[in-house]
């Protein structure tokens, strides 16, 4: 099976930007659907958006759309999740999901990371 490390988190002010990676090690991660989630102090945890195995699909929820975006580097067996314009209530620990046949808004999926966290200050 697949296991998934995020890093890059870290304190950022507001109107920053931020990359956060997802490398996967056991099994290439070529063979998964990638998706990002966060979970917010006291909030549930939302989906953010995902990326297909080859890299040519991706989808961001539309309250992050127009400054986060995804992409990944199966040479590396990473994913990225970069985030521009960032604001306080981005705040949050960010978690990378894996599965094969897709990613699942819900958060219902095989193989998770143990996140990093994101912090944005005013």
């Amino acid at each position: 099976q697949v296991q998934l490390v995020e890093s890059g988190g870290g304190l950022v002010q507001a109107g920053g930007s931020l990359r956060v990676s997802c490398a996967a090690s056991g099994r290439p991660l070529s063979r998964y659907a990638v998706g990002w989630f966060r979970q917010a102090p006291g909030k549930e945890r939302e989906y953010v958006g995902s990326i297909n195995r080859s890299g040519g699909a991706t989808y961001i929820t539309d309250s992050v759309k127009g400054r986060f975006t995804i992409s990944r580097d199966n040479d590396k067996n990473t994913v990225y999740l970069q985030m521009n314009s960032l604001k306080v209530e981005d705040t949050a620990v960010y978690y990378c999901a894996a599965d094969p046949t897709g990613v699942r808004p819900d958060g219902v999926m095989p193989y998770w990371g143990k996140g990093t966290l994101v912090t944005v200050s005013p």
